[in-house]
């Protein structure tokens, strides 16, 4: 944390108010905006200003968490963060009661008669999906498909009607809450095949404008890791070029993500070292990184992985070390895909 209260929140910068629930999102400089990532946040900002959430959905490690809150930066209003869990109910969003008021009149207005009562109330207490509708904050609903459907149910009314639904409020009159025409919903979340995912309800996918993230172009992906690491470019750009290939072996064209390349790059760049498919440390490091059950190839029963890993690093770097002008020569022409 900084002096001014700010702190790096996967690799955008949020502040946080004292003794408040909110966040602040800024701008953050490690941020990379290259024209494939400026137009989701052109896209997304033009649905949140008219009244919709957006529903960023994607494999892990495409930056849906950074991207949404950058977006809500944009907003300019404090945002309320939440993280999907399956052990969520709905009070767990909206609010619940916690604890009791207890309160006594004694009344000696007559010097003979002492009268008394009491009165016991529960304690209401907001939940951050309360405070943002109550207050028109920006909600961003991180993983939200980790919580159990009926859990999200009152987002439905909210989304929808622009009503929160309050039952355990109606008994003092206060059993619904008029959304605040500043609240705006940011939501992400991974593909349903992942553990831990749950199918969500149609309804509420409906009142969502999705955006659909899959990985970066490969300019995008070379950009992101050397702001993250500090590697010159030619580096940066073997260690993506190495991501990129491994992708397309095996069953999970998802792995290994653009958190890889960041790690080996941050890692090469901490020991002052070089991607050089002829340097044993380099190999090691991506062989340790990238991880070798990704793809489940297989032989006789015994993982292929770490060849495939071992063939890529010698194949990409020896095509480097053919261009013309060799490794120092810059990077050469982006390949977009």
């Amino acid at each position: 944390m900084t002096d001014n209260g700010a702190v790096s929140f996967s690799e955008a910068t949020v502040r946080i108010q004292p003794d408040d629930d909110n966040i602040w999102p800024e701008a953050s400089e490690g941020f990379v905006l290259t024209p494939a990532v400026e137009a989701f946040v052109d896209r997304a900002l033009m649905y949140l200003r008219a009244g919709y959430p957006v529903h960023f959905s994607g494999p892990a490690g495409t930056g849906k968490t950074t991207l949404a809150l950058h977006v809500a930066s944009k907003l300019s209003r404090p945002v309320m963060l939440i993280h999907g869990d399956d052990e969520f109910g709905s009070s767990d969003l909206v609010g619940n009661d916690h604890g009791y008021r207890r309160s006594r009149l004694v009344d000696n207005f007559i010097h003979s008669v002492l009268k008394t009562e009491e009165e016991m109330k529960t304690l209401w207490v907001d939940n951050r999906l309360t405070t943002a509708c109550k207050h028109g904050y920006t909600l961003i609903y991180d993983e939200f498909t980790r919580s159990r459907p009926e859990a999200n149910n009152p987002l439905l009314s909210i989304l929808g009607e622009r009503i929160l639904n309050l039952p355990k409020l109606r008994r003092s009159g206060e059993g619904y809450l008029e959304v605040h025409p500043e609240f705006r919903g940011i939501f992400t979340s991974n593909p349903e095949e992942y553990v831990g995912v749950h199918k969500t309800q149609d309804a509420l996918l409906d009142r969502l404008i999705t955006i659909q993230l899959g990985h970066y172009d490969r300019e995008t992906e070379v950009q992101v890791t050397m702001a993250k690491s500090g590697l010159p470019r030619p580096d940066a750009e073997t260690i993506v070029d190495i991501v990129r290939e491994l992708r397309g072996i095996g069953v999970d064209n998802h792995r290994p993500t653009i958190r890889a390349a960041i790690a080996i790059a941050r890692i090469l760049a901490h020991g002052k070292g070089r991607a050089r498919g002829d340097d044993p440390v380099f190999r090691g490091i991506c062989g340790d990184v990238l991880d070798t059950d990704t793809a489940k190839v297989t032989r006789a029963g015994e993982s292929l992985m770490p060849r495939k890993v071992d063939e890529v690093i010698r194949r990409v770097s020896g095509r480097r070390l053919r261009r013309p002008g060799g490794r120092g020569a810059g990077s050469g022409p982006a390949r977009e895909d």
